[in-house]
């Protein structure tokens, strides 16, 4: 291992003020560890967000939750508010990777890293969630950029997500059995305002789908899901599954997504 120093600030300021500096945020270490370890990054200097107690945490804000961006999976899938106001969330977060990954990573590093197979970019898309930085409030249609990028700016630190609570909502992924991420993930929710199709582990990052958000907002049925085709020409394809196969699976878990929401 190389060197570098090592920051555990208390506040946000601090942990602000040290990565404008040049400093690496460790949130839940599942991502950046790793990568350092494969000597794909190697940052200098790392602030450790752990001590910044104030960034963990679920409130109810209104009919809303608001989740700290520190908050851990294992965390959010217990919490009582979440099981009660959006039980879809809460389960999302109980199928994220393993027990062990569940008790450290975390919401805010997840959504900051923006994997395109990751599960809660899946939730904040699907749910039209707000994400709140040390500088200003995200809309997620205006947050996830592509492929591990984000409309976060150098510096700019995720404090917390605001998820609106719908009717219903419900997420079912293809799950890819090695890591726990989803070959294919679908959250379906259906709010005041109409419903919200995203779908995760299909492109260079998680997506809305417009033409089975026409579908379900005329007839929000799995039988409505069914007669969604995706265009497989805008689908990645791997070693895990191809592109095809991919468009396959995007309807085959809208429609499950569809009728474990209405069965509530």
């Amino acid at each position: 291992m190389y060197t570098f120093t090592y920051e555990r600030p208390t506040s946000q300021a601090e942990a602000v003020k040290l990565a404008q500096a040049g400093g690496k945020w460790l949130a839940g270490g599942q991502t950046l560890l790793g990568s350092m370890k494969l000597r794909l990054a190697s940052p200098e200097q790392i602030v450790d967000l752990g001590g910044v107690q104030d960034l963990a945490g679920v409130r109810k804000e209104g009919n809303a939750l608001v989740i700290g961006a520190m908050t851990r999976h294992a965390d959010v899938a217990r919490h009582a508010d979440v099981r009660a106001t959006i039980p879809a969330l809460a389960q999302l977060a109980d199928g994220i990777g393993d027990r062990q990954v569940r008790a450290m990573g975390t919401l805010g590093g997840s959504v900051a890293n923006n994997d395109p197979a990751a599960d809660y970019p899946a939730a904040v898309l699907g749910l039209g969630a707000t994400v709140i930085t040390s500088a200003r409030q995200i809309a997620a249609d205006d947050f996830f950029q592509g492929l591990f990028a984000s409309a976060l700016k150098e510096g700019e630190l995720i404090t917390a997500i605001r998820f609106p609570q719908p009717r219903r909502a419900a997420y079912v992924k293809f799950r890819q059995p090695a890591s726990g991420f989803a070959l294919i993930g679908v959250f379906v929710a259906q709010t005041d305002a109409g419903v919200r199709v995203a779908v995760t582990g299909g492109g260079n990052g998680v997506f809305r789908h417009t033409a089975l958000e026409q579908a379900l907002g005329r007839d929000f049925s799995p039988a409505a899901a069914a007669g969604v085709k995706t265009d497989a020409s805008e689908l990645n394809g791997d070693l895990h599954g191809s592109a095809e196969y991919r468009a396959h699976l995007v309807g085959v878990m809208a429609q499950r997504a569809v009728a474990q929401a209405l069965a509530g």
